[in-house]
């Protein structure tokens, strides 16, 4: 789409307005099962249900936490849906045209640490695979590079230059993709609890993992309470929200090709609670029938099948979850990032450019691994710096602006989103306020309570929101003050 007086600036092919939506139901749905069935998805979900205790809790908790988190994808892809526009894009509309390349940079860096860490997910499956042979598992422990065995770097490597060729043609290619990676990993993951259910002779909805095995995979995590107990619950449930996060501010790069909001309504529904209730129970299963054959936790999916006794089946575990987690990263951490470069620069980076840069920066984070360590302390401290800017954008898109945005002139530098010379002050005032206390304070100092930082994401949220719309709706009374002076 083609916009007139647009600012080579603010404007390029893949910035513009979507004008192909072909992204039916089906597309979306796979949004969700390419972003759900990884690794690190499996990963948090079996973490999660040991924070539960018992499979009834873990259902209610991951429920509720679907529910909410349907609701809020619903939110931000009506945006998406009726302005066709991608999320730095959007973002203009609250935090100025230029002021805008700070939250997109915010959201292109938090992609580049979660596409390092699924990276690093699947090609630990390769390693889990190879190192059932002799020769490989010697080279393993006897071979080290920067700070990982040699092995797990190669595998890292070639893992994360595999990604490369699936965006060579754009969008369209991630559709593709997406719409047979996802339902594949399920497939896989039936295979996983009904081999682990067939050799522990049992089929178990109820945990007889001990509570002092609970307690001591749990204590580093953060969560408040016992498992089981009513604080552990709600706070499961506020982790499974914070997980998405990054989607939140960018799922409208998505929904910006949908047809109409009834499809994205309808592959929501499929997508989010009834997959990832499902998807959850599944993991759930396993975890119960993987510790009853094996008499250990075993919270990530490779080391469940590098135990297989089937080399076969060990190897279409290892593929399939290296090409699920391959899914996620090419949905939800290549795409943000590459319209987020791309919005910084757009003379100069286009859509493929800004993937690449989100590679090569996750490429160099990977000998540091800042995801090694417990998925739940993971998810809330990176999903907390997105909370601010969510609520900043969703209060000034459905309360400021009743969801009326003037989309040609988010491509223009004398528009109306010009502001303050191009930024937005009030916005950044409250995403600054809303970061103090859901980053800044619980990931910095004792001041606030322990369990504040699982909830960090709401309150920047809610905190930076409240600020929002007090400073915007004093702003525009005083316009209109001085315009009737």
């Amino acid at each position: 789409m083609t916009i007139q007086g647009a600012s080579p600036d603010l404007y390029n092919e893949d910035l513009a307005p979507a004008t192909v939506r072909n992204w039916g139901p089906f597309s979306i749905f796979n949004v969700w099962t390419s972003d759900v069935h990884s690794l690190w998805g499996y990963y948090l979900a079996a973490s999660l249900f040991l924070f539960c205790g018992g499979f009834v809790n873990f259902v209610i908790a991951i429920g509720i936490g679907s529910l909410i988190i349907y609701a809020l994808m619903n939110m931000v892809g009506y945006a998406g849906v009726k302005t066709g526009v991608p999320y730095p894009v959007l973002a203009r509309a609250s935090f100025g045209i230029w002021g805008a390349n700070v939250p997109a940079l915010v959201r292109a860096i938090v992609a580049c640490f979660w596409y390092g860490a699924q990276t690093a997910a699947a090609s630990g499956a390769i390693v889990a695979l190879l190192t059932r042979l002799q020769w490989f598992d010697e080279f393993n422990k006897s071979s080290h590079l920067l700070g990982h065995s040699t092995l797990e770097v190669i595998c890292f490597v070639v893992i994360w230059a595999l990604q490369l060729l699936i965006i060579q043609k754009g969008m369209e290619t991630v559709r593709r993709f997406q719409d047979w990676a996802g339902p594949a990993v399920w497939v896989m993951m039936l295979i996983l609890a009904i081999y682990l259910c067939v050799k522990s002779g049992t089929f178990a909805f109820t945990s007889d993992i001990p509570m002092d095995v609970l307690l001591e995979k749990t204590k580093d995590a953060g969560v408040p309470g016992e498992p089981g107990s009513w604080t552990a619950l709600f706070a499961v449930a506020a982790i499974w929200v914070t997980y998405f996060s990054a989607l939140y501010l960018n799922f409208c790069d998505f929904a910006r090709y949908a047809p109409d909001t009834a499809a994205l309504r309808k592959g929501n529904i499929w997508g989010l609670p009834v997959n990832l209730i499902l998807f959850s129970l599944v993991a759930g299963v396993t975890t119960i029938a993987a510790y009853d054959v094996y008499h250990e936790v075993l919270l990530h999916p490779d080391q469940i099948s590098a135990k297989f006794d089937s080399w076969f089946l060990a190897a279409l575990a290892a593929l399939t979850f290296a090409v699920a987690t391959l899914g996620i990263n090419v949905v939800a951490n290549f795409v943000s990032p590459a319209f987020d470069f791309s919005n910084v620069f757009p003379r100069q980076i286009d859509f493929k450019k800004g993937g690449y840069i989100a590679a090569l920066i996750a490429l160099v984070l990977y000998p540091f691994a800042p995801w090694e360590g417990s998925a739940a302390s993971f998810v809330n401290i990176i999903g907390a710096t997105m909370g601010p800017i969510f609520g900043v954008m969703m209060v000034d898109y459905y309360l400021i602006r009743k969801s009326e945005v003037d989309v040609e002139a988010l491509y223009r530098e004398d528009g109306e989103f010009r502001f303050q010379s191009g930024w937005h002050v009030n916005a950044f005032i409250a995403a600054g306020i809303g970061a103090i206390f859901s980053s800044i304070l619980p990931n910095f100092t004792n001041w606030l309570p322990a369990w504040w930082g699982v909830y960090g994401w709401f309150f920047g949220v809610a905190i930076a929101g409240a600020v929002y719309y007090v400073l915007r709706t004093m702003a525009l009374g005083a316009g209109a003050k001085m315009a009737k002076a």
